[in-house]
This record gives C-alpha cells, sequence and structure tokens, in this order.
C-alpha cells in the first residue's frame, strides 16, 4: 500500500523561492574583491537569478551541461548557484587557487560549456587562455563599460543579464538530476569529480540546519568564510535561505581584522571556515587590546582537527563556542559533528572542551563504520585504530568520468582514507589519513595528535609532523615547525610538551625549524609535498 501523500520533488530552485516569498526582511550582504559592497535581499535577488536563468537559456545552455566558475564568496557566485542549478544544468565551481595546469585539466575532463570568472581573477583567466576549448563561453563579472580587453571573447555579466526578465519558470526536474559538480584537492593524483544531485543537496541542507547541526533560524546571520568553490561552502548556500537566515559574503578579503569587522557590523552570528582561519583570528583577537565581541557568534571548524588551545582560547577569552565537524568532498561534505548528548549533560566546561577535539558523531542520514587491517569492525574502546567506511543519502558513489574506483566497496560504503578511534558513545576521532599514519616498528603514531600538541605550545606557529627513515624502526615521526615571530626556541623545548601526554614512544625523533609549510589550495597541510622535501632525511639508530 502507497500513502496518499503529495510527491514533490526535491530542488535547489525551491530554497531560493522560499526565502524569497518567506523571509523577505533576511538581508544579504556582499563584499567584492576591492572591498566595496553590496546590500539586497532574497526577493531581489530571486529576480537576478531569473534574469540569469534567462540569460544562460539564450547562451544555449542546456540541461545536464556543465557550467564552471572562478569566483568568491559573493552575490554573483551565489546567484549562479541557484540559476544553473534551477535551470537543470550543473554548477561546477572551480577553485582558483589551484595551479594552472590543475584547471586546466578539471575545466576538460567536466567539458564545460560556459566559465563565469570573478574580475579579480582575470589574471588566473589570462593564464588559462590558450589552454581553454573554443567553443567555450567566458563571462566575467563585472559591468561592460570596465570590461578590459583580453586574449578571450568575454562577455561582461551585467551587460549579459541587465535586459532580461526578472521572472523565469523553473523546470520541475527528476529529483536525482545532477545539480553541482566539485572536484578533489588533487595533491595524491589528478582531481576527481563529485556530481552532485538535487535530492543530496536539498536533504543536506534539510539536515545541516538541524538544532545538533548549525542550529539555524531567521534570525541568525551567516557568514560563510569556507570558499563557496569547494564543497559548496558546506553547503551554507542553500542551509542560509532554507532557514531564512540573513547571509554576508566576506569575498577574498579573509584577513582577520576584516571578518572580525564584518561579524561587528553585520551581527554576523553563525560562521565556518578551516582551522588556518580561527587560528589566525584567535591570533589576531589576542594582540589587540581590548577587544572583544560585542556579540560572540557561533563557529563550526572542519577540513583538519582544530587544536584544543584554540577553542579554549576563543570559548574563555572571548565567549565564542566552536563546533568541531567532520566531513568531505564526497559527503556533500557534512559526516559528523561534535555536539553534546545526554550522558554528557553534567560534563564541566573544561571536561567537554578537552572532548572537543573529536570529530564528533553522525548526524542522520549519515552512516560510519571503521574497519581494522583485516576487515573487522573495530571496538568502541577509543583505542583500536580503523579505516573509516561511509554511507548516506548525500554520499558519492562513484566517482565522475571514471571507472574502476577501489573507493568504493561492493556493499555499498566509500572508504574515507581516514584512520580513527571510536568511543563508548559513538564518536569519531580523525587520528591520521591512512596514507599519513606513521608506521614505527609495526605500531601506527598519529600525526594529528602531534601536530595538534605542538600547537599548543606558545612559540610554535604552524607544525607537521612526517615519517622520516629509521635504519631499526623503518619510520619514526619528524616534527617540521614554523616559529612564531620574534620567538627561538630549542628542539628540547618543543618536545617538552609531549612529555606525560602521549606514549614516549611517540614523540618525535628530530625537529626541524623551517619559514614555511606547503599547504593545498583548500588551505589544508600538504603531506605529500613535505614527504617528497624531507625524502633524504634519516635518523640514525
Amino acid at each position: 500500500m502507497i500513502g496518499l501523500m503529495q510527491d514533490h520533488p526535491l530542488l535547489i530552485s525551491s530554497i531560493l523561492a522560499h526565502a524569497a516569498r518567506h523571509h523577505r526582511g533576511s538581508k544579504i550582504v556582499s563584499v567584492a574583491a576591492d572591498g566595496t559592497q553590496l546590500r539586497t535581499d532574497y526577493p531581489t535577488t530571486a529576480a537576478r537569478v531569473a534574469q540569469l536563468a534567462r540569460a544562460l537559456d539564450r547562451l544555449g545552455v542546456r540541461s545536464g551541461q556543465r557550467v564552471a566558475t572562478l569566483g568568491w564568496n559573493t552575490l554573483p557566485h551565489l546567484e549562479l548557484y541557484y540559476a544553473v542549478s534551477g535551470s537543470g544544468a550543473v554548477l561546477h565551481t572551480v577553485n582558483p587557487r589551484l595551479f594552472p595546469d590543475q584547471i586546466s585539466y578539471i575545466l576538460n575532463d567536466a567539458q564545460d560549456v560556459a566559465l563565469f570568472v570573478d574580475s579579480s581573477l582575470v589574471p588566473t583567466l589570462m593564464a588559462l587562455a590558450d589552454r581553454l576549448p573554443s567553443s567555450l563561453h567566458t563571462v566575467v563579472v563585472m559591468d561592460g563599460a570596465a570590461l578590459p580587453k583580453l586574449q578571450v571573447q568575454a562577455l561582461a555579466y551585467e551587460d549579459f543579464i541587465q535586459d532580461e526578465p526578472a521572472d523565469f519558470e523553473w523546470p520541475v526536474l527528476d529529483e536525482r538530476t545532477a545539480s553541482a559538480l566539485c572536484y578533489t584537492s588533487g595533491t595524491t593524483g589528478e582531481p576527481k569529480g563529485v556530481l552532485y544531485s538535487h535530492r543530496s543537496t536539498v536533504l543536506h541542507a534539510m539536515a545541516a540546519i538541524q538544532p545538533d547541526v548549525f542550529a539555524l533560524r531567521a534570525v541568525d546571520v551567516v557568514m560563510p568564510v569556507v570558499p563557496m568553490f569547494h564543497v559548496n561552502a558546506w553547503g551554507l548556500p542553500y542551509c542560509a535561505p532554507m532557514a531564512g537566515s540573513g547571509l554576508v559574503l566576506p569575498g577574498p578579503r579573509l584577513q582577520p581584522s576584516n571578518l572580525y569587522g564584518l561579524m561587528e557590523a553585520e551581527g554576523v552570528t553563525f560562521s565556518a571556515g578551516v582551522p588556518t582561519i580561527w587560528t589566525g583570528l584567535l591570533q589576531w583577537l589576542q594582540s589587540q587590546e581590548g577587544i572583544r565581541f560585542s556579540h560572540p557568534p557561533r563557529l563550526v571548524v572542519g577540513g583538519t582537527a582544530l587544536p584544543v588551545a584554540i577553542t579554549e582560547g576563543f570559548q574563555r577569552e572571548y565567549g565564542v563556542p566552536i563546533l568541531h565537524a567532520w566531513g568531505m568532498t564526497e559527503i556533500s561534505p557534512l559526516g559528523s559533528v561534535n555536539t553534546r548528548k545526554a550522558e554528557q549533560s553534567d560534563w564541566s566546561e573544561a571536561a567537554f572542551l578537552a572532548y572537543s577535539r573529536k570529530q564528533g558523531r553522525p548526524q542522520f542520514g549519515v552512516d560510519l563504520r571503521a574497519l581494522d587491517a583485516i576487515g573487522k569492525p573495530i571496538p568502541q574502546d577509543e583505542l583500536a585504530f580503523g579505516e573509516l567506511e561511509v554511507r548516506g543519502h548525500w554520499v558519492a558513489s562513484a566517482y565522475y568520468n571514471r571507472t574502476n574506483e577501489d573507493a568504493f566497496t561492493s556493499d555499498g560504503w566509500m572508504r574515507t582514507g581516514d584512520v580513527v578511534t571510536i568511543d563508548a558513545l559513538g564518536t569519531i576521532e580523525i587520528v591520521d589519513r591512512a596514507k599519513d599514519v606513521i608506521k614505527s616498528g609495526g605500531e601506527w603514531i598519529s600525526s594529528i595528535t602531534l601536530e595538534n600538541l605542538a600547537l599548543g605550545h606558545p612559540d610554535v606557529q604552524l607544525a607537521a609532523v612526517i615519517p622520516a627513515h629509521h635504519p631499526k624502526w623503518d619510520e619514526r615521526p619528524l616534527l617540521l615547525v614554523v616559529r612564531k615571530l620574534g620567538s627561538d626556541p630549542s628542539p628540547a623545548s618543543i618536545l617538552s610538551i609531549y612529555e606525560g601526554r602521549v606514549a614516549k614512544w611517540w614523540i618525535p625523533d628530530g625537529v626541524e625549524f623551517v619559514d614555511s609549510l606547503p599547504l593545498t589550495a583548500t588551505g589544508k597541510l600538504w603531506k605529500a609535498e613535505m614527504k617528497k622535501q624531507w625524502k633524504d632525511y634519516t635518523f640514525t639508530a
């Protein structure tokens, strides 16, 4: 027997339509690369999105075709999010911080028919000029009067949409229709495309706004610092209008002073970013005499683990709570969050702050399991290591244009490549990437744990732990440290941070001070590059 309920497809176009109809007073603030601000609202944005959809149709963009973007967190990028996907085409966000060869590979692999470029990224476009398909339509986000002469034929965004009617009949699509395409960072091989659907995107946003996840409300003002060019800014461009929250789009100007200024001026109540962003903001706040938040925002961190020292600093000095989350491009990206359970309701602030280093538990819609080296589930004893696998409503089942990938199991799970422990409450803690864990004499050492402890040292700006060859133990941990400006610690003083906090055999065998550490295009430590740079480093027995 089938239930007698209406059946409407879950479509991205319905999210903005809902916000325009029911949250007319919520603001949208957009900051361009030159610092100029634009203020608008959901009804006005919905009208411009309709104009853009009509212009795309006039350009000849059809259902299923890919439309690429090179852009920051700005209003035009938000308009593209809804116009491209809503019309049945596929939004393909491209990371402008990738190398030209990588961007060229991604554009050609996706076979994009159009490319929209932020005006500040014209130099990036020019670096790609001789590698772009001749059939690719290029649109630069500016008005026609400001459009310079380029090596490629290009349209100006404002001219492209200005004469179009401000209404559009959004197609009723199968909810499994592809909506967006995002490529992994490709630090260990060619980037791989993850193809999201309208259904997966809407379900992900519905889960993300729940009280135990992002807890978004119509009275909130959301500022996604995590980029819109990577994993859909963790779904926030969909979550905010779904909840009716205001939206502040900070553009590329992500210096701590700019972020703080926007938070204060616009009353931001919620923001999300990677650890390097929040670590930089805390250090800047601590360097400013008497600066505080008039209304402390809630922060979310993901990408890599945030040291407990940073979480404690925000909470105790500034009253800013930080929610630890975990996810991947292949998971849209949310897989788990670390919020309190009933069993933790009477825990002290200090106890839960210490616990906040963990990545949490899955929200409804995602299942997790961790298997040991012989494929058996690990015990929930907070000690056993296992590789994390995931399945769910917004988890990839394959990569775009790829076959025979070993990332997907025969029984429907995706191998994440993360090594975790699980405690009695079902909370996971990522101890390393499978490819980065240090195998010393047959035992595993977590590089992430060692890095986070090192970052608690007052003289450490940035730290990374990589394996180095040892004649007896095969691999031993090598600690790479970027010192804080003006400090001159000794290796022994750095290593003292580990005493009594990890097993003695976990303590790195050496410390090397460096001026900088390589980061990926998404702001994570680039371990593959570090291993290449230090491949000849060998400890003595």
